[in-house]
C-alpha cells in the first residue's frame, strides 16, 4: 500500500529518525550469541533479574556494560514482575542485626522457621540456619512438626561438624525459647539473641534468605511426599551455596566467601555439653533400633 505522504513527514508522526529507513543494521554476530547465552541464563534463573544475569555475563568473560544489558532485556521481554509491597521501618533492637552485627565466621548463626504444604494438604515446616557473617546455608531441616528437642537434634549436628558458634539469633516462637534450646545453649556457652516480639526485620538476613527460598522454590514446586520436599530442599540448598553469586559478598558464592574467610578458631562444646549431646544421640539410636510392637 502506496501512502500519499512524505518520508519526513511520516517519520515525525511516528517518531523515528529518517536514518532507520534507508539503512539497515548490519549483522552482530557477536551480539546474537550474547542475546542466545542471556536468554539461556534467564531460563535457568527465572527469578532473577538482569543485573543477576550480568554478573553470571561478566564471570563467563561476556563484554556487556549496564546500558545495553537493559536494552537488551527489555528487547527479548525478559522482564520480570516484582510485587510491590509497602516498606516497614528498620528496627534497631537490643539483639537485632544492626546492633549486633557478625564481624567474622560462625560468630552468629540466624535461625527461623518457613512453613509450607504438600499436595495432600499435610504441613511442612522447615528449619533454616544460616551463619551472618558468610551468608552460608548450613542446614535446612525439614519436617512435618518440630519441638525443642528437634531443634536441639539438629544444633547438635551442626555443631559435630563446625563447631559451637558464639550466639545464635532467633524469634520467640515456642521451639526457640523451649526449656531443651535454653539447657543446650546454657551448657555449650553459646548466647542467644532473641529478636523483639514482632520484629522479623531485626532478623533480616535469615528473613531476607527465606523471601529467596520461597520465591526461587517452594512457590514453584509441588511437593507430593516428604521424601520429594527433601531432596529438593537439599538441591535448592548446594545450589545457593555454591552456584548463586551475591552482590553483598564480592560477586562471589557464600561457600567461596567463606573459603576465603580467615578460619574462626573452632569452639567445641564444653565436656558437660558434650556429654549431654553423646546422651542424646545414644538415646536417638537406641529408639530407632527397638523392634517393631514395641512401645517407644
Amino acid at each position: 500500500m502506496v501512502m500519499d505522504v512524505s518520508q519526513r513527514r511520516a517519520c515525525r508522526v511516528v517518531g523515528q529518525h529518517r536514518s532507520t529507513q534507508r539503512r539497515e543494521a548490519p549483522a552482530n554476530p557477536y551480539r546474537d550469541m550474547l542475546v542466545a547465552r542471556m536468554r539461556a541464563l534467564a531460563v535457568e534463573n527465572p527469578r532473577r533479574g538482569r543485573r543477576y544475569v550480568m554478573d553470571l555475563l561478566h564471570k563467563e568473560r561476556w563484554q556487556v556494560g549496564a546500558r545495553l544489558m537493559k536494552r537488551l532485556w527489555r528487547s527479548e521481554g525478559l522482564l520480570v514482575p516484582q510485587t510491590r509491597r509497602k516498606r516497614r521501618r528498620i528496627g534497631s533492637g537490643r539483639n537485632g542485626i544492626v546492633r549486633r552485627r557478625a564481624r567474622r565466621r560462625n560468630q552468629v548463626w540466624g535461625m527461623d522457621f518457613i512453613h509450607d504444604r504438600t499436595s495432600d494438604g499435610q504441613p511442612l515446616r522447615m528449619l533454616v540456619a544460616l551463619d551472618e557473617f558468610t551468608r552460608e546455608c548450613l542446614a535446612i531441616e525439614v519436617r512435618r512438626t518440630f519441638r525443642g528437642e528437634d531443634v536441639v537434634q539438629a544444633l547438635d549436628n551442626l555443631t559435630a561438624q563446625r563447631g559451637a558458634p558464639r550466639h545464635i539469633r532467633a524469634d520467640n516462637g515456642p521451639e526457640m525459647i523451649s526449656k531443651a534450646v535454653k539447657s543446650w545453649c546454657k551448657e555449650g556457652g553459646t548466647g542467644t539473641l532473641y529478636i523483639d516480639p514482632g520484629s522479623p526485620w531485626q532478623n533480616g538476613i535469615v528473613e531476607s534468605f527465606n523471601g529467596r527460598l520461597r520465591d526461587e522454590l517452594l512457590s514453584s514446586e509441588i511437593f507430593d511426599t516428604l521424601a520429594e520436599a527433601k531432596y529438593l530442599v537439599h538441591r535448592w540448598r548446594m545450589f545457593y551455596n555454591h552456584r548463586r553469586i551475591q552482590r553483598a559478598l564480592g560477586k562471589r558464592t557464600p561457600a567461596a566467601f567463606a573459603a576465603r574467610c580467615a578460619p574462626a578458631p573452632a569452639r567445641r562444646l564444653a565436656p558437660l555439653a558434650r556429654a549431654a549431646a553423646q546422651k542424646r544421640r545414644t538415646r536417638t539410636a537406641t529408639v530407632r533400633k527397638l523392634p517393631q510392637g514395641v512401645d517407644r
